[in-house]
């Protein structure tokens, strides 16, 4: 034990002299006897808010998710919200997906918001985090919490703060709630002494507000009567949109909805799947097996919590293709100002929004309609913090991000899974009728633009000792950075944590206007481009690769596509 920081030891005592639960302590004690790292690796810090908000596994410490941690986090915010809004009444919302504990940790963030004289806006049953976010902005709440972790595995948990525009929390706010929760130093400092009076439930009728909003984005109503049959397959992956896709897409037409049963229930121990993460194809695999069955033009998924959503089709082959985020963003990009284009309603005072992490193709396809695209850091809450900025000023048409996040509109302030699904069934609706699949639009949008292809590895480093070695690499991409890249020189580098733009081949350095953030971007001679970015909410480093060339003809798709791929293939093999 005396191998152990004397600071890790000080924190389990504060819990071990606390009034916890003897179980609890039990635990602690256990731990601290029979397994070491694991008892670091549970104590060695605070959990903090990254990109996602508050999420880690479930389990005894200060860096799991536990009702000690939920309970102290949530008396932070408390705190911070009497600050922020003094002598006013403050509400918040809440609501949770369908993950382990998600019930306790949601009642136990009522209890404490309670404690504190804040009204609590309670959804009676789980549902989507656009519905909070939504549900934020409706009743006139302060602010949000969503219990979720999101797409991670079933040993994690998570806790989405939001603030009073629907919005995931950003500077200073974050910073300031965790300076906050860092003063609650021992769980006898949160109030306990519930008021449920002060609780008001959300019923089922919240559905049909939400609902409405969604089917006020609809922009072909015609092309859905024409394909009202269109032969669809979603699956919620065991989540907490079971409910509100399916309702989504019946509200704008779509007549022909097959669910797939065996992930319809909400379960967070995701027994179909390895991970209930829709980016991986093997989380698809019954949806596929439905949609061969059912001779589908479309198979939709969500992950847990219903922000983010996949799209799967057939190609020319008849074989079920699933496409990746910056195919549907950019999809939904061109089907979208394509439209807005029809009406005659862009004049120069609209804009969309992308991430320094998503493909550049929908930077490219907005400024080839004459939109405005603002990039902004990962993490939805930057999108958001953008259209809070130009409110009343432009209109937002909609952005996205590459991990398969969208958001139309802007009466959410979040991706929305079950937007975005009903819009992706409308486009292919849409270009059905004008004798288009979705790879013959691809296409289209590839000529026109130039064939964009992205890759994504991750690279995963578990604990204290793996976070140390995230820091240390990204420590010598800046000290020590390469000048080629499989071969290919480095023309420019990008640190935004630093804010630099690097001109490799001048050496002459530019101020990089953008908010601080540990990436580094390397654009090659040839096109190419890398972003380096350690993950918000995981123990892992991010590496995202773009290529692109042009597509002269529609036939020579699939031979340009297999030459970007070995260029990728070649860089990623660089990083590995």
């Amino acid at each position: 034990m005396n191998s152990i920081d004397q600071s890790i030891l000080v924190r389990a005592k504060t819990w071990l002299d606390s009034e916890i639960d003897q179980e609890t302590k039990n635990q602690i004690l256990k731990l601290q006897e029979e397994d070491p790292t694991e008892f670091v690796d549970s104590f060695y810090k605070d959990l903090e808010f990254g990109t996602g908000g508050l999420r880690g596994l479930m389990g005894v410490g200060t860096n799991r998710m536990n009702v000690y941690t939920v309970a102290m986090a949530t008396q932070g915010l408390a705190n911070y919200l009497i600050q922020c809004f003094p002598n006013q009444e403050i509400s918040v919302a809440l609501t949770h997906d369908c993950r382990i504990n998600n019930r306790l940790f949601t009642k136990t963030t009522a209890d404490v918001f309670t404690a504190n004289g804040i009204k609590v806006y309670y959804f009676r049953e789980m549902r989507p985090t656009p519905m909070l976010s939504f549900a934020i902005r409706y009743f006139g709440c302060k602010s949000g919490v969503m219990v979720t972790a999101s797409h991670n595995p079933k040993e994690y948990n998570g806790y989405k703060a939001y603030w009073e525009d629907g919005a995931q929390v950003v500077a200073p706010h974050d910073k300031n709630i965790i300076a906050e929760v860092q003063k609650i130093t021992s769980f006898d400092m949160v109030n306990w002494n519930k008021r449920d009076e002060l609780i008001m439930y959300i019923e089922e009728d919240f559905d049909h507000i939400y609902m409405e909003k969604v089917k006020g984005l609809s922009l072909s109503p015609k092309a859905i009567q024409e394909e009202s049959e269109l032969s669809i397959v979603f699956s919620p992956i065991h989540g907490a949109s079971g409910k509100m896709v399916p309702l989504a897409l019946k509200e704008y037409g779509f007549t022909n909805v097959h669910i797939v049963k065996e992930q319809a229930e909400p379960d967070g121990n995701f027994p179909t799947v390895i991970y209930p993460n829709p980016e991986e194809a093997e989380a698809l695999t019954l949806s596929i097996e439905l949609g061969k069955k059912v001779n589908a033009d479309l198979i939709l998924a969500c992950d847990p919590d219903g922000d983010r959503y996949a799209a799967v089709v057939p190609n020319e082959k008849g074989e079920f293709e699933l496409l990746n985020g910056n195919q549907t963003g950019t999809l939904l990009t061109y089907y979208l100002l394509s439209k807005w284009e029809e009406a005659g309603k862009l004049d120069g005072n609209q804009f969309m929004v992308n991430t320094i992490v998503t493909t550049e193709l929908i930077n490219v396809i907005a400024k080839g309609f004459g939109v405005e695209c603002y990039n902004v850091l990962t993490g939805f809450k930057n999108i958001a913090a953008i259209i809070r900025d130009l409110e009343g000023k432009k209109t937002y048409i909609g952005g996205g991000e590459e991990s398969y996040g969208y958001l139309v509109g802007d009466f959410v302030r979040d991706k929305d899974g079950v937007s975005a699904c009903a819009l992706v069934a409308e486009l292919i609706a849409y270009y059905k009728t004008k004798g288009k699949s979705v790879f013959d639009v691809l296409a289209e949008i590839y000529q026109r633009f130039e064939f964009y292809k992205e890759a994504l590895i991750s690279v995963t480093k578990k604990g204290k000792d793996g976070a140390e070695q995230i820091q240390a690499l990204m420590m010598d991409f800046r000290q020590n950075p390469p000048k080629h890249m499989n071969g290919i020189p480095v023309e420019k580098i990008i640190d935004v944590k630093e804010g630099k733009i690097q001109h490799v081949l001048t050496g002459k350095t530019e101020k990089l206007h953008m908010d601080s953030s540990n990436v580094m971007q390397f654009y090659l001679e040839d096109g190419s481009k890398i972003s380096a970015r350690p993950s918000g909410t995981e123990p892992k480093i991010k590496y995202y690769f773009s290529v692109h060339a042009p597509l002269n003809d529609r036939g020579d798709y699939r031979k340009v596509e297999a030459q970007l791929e070995e260029r990728l293939e070649g860089l990623k093999r660089y990083f590995s």
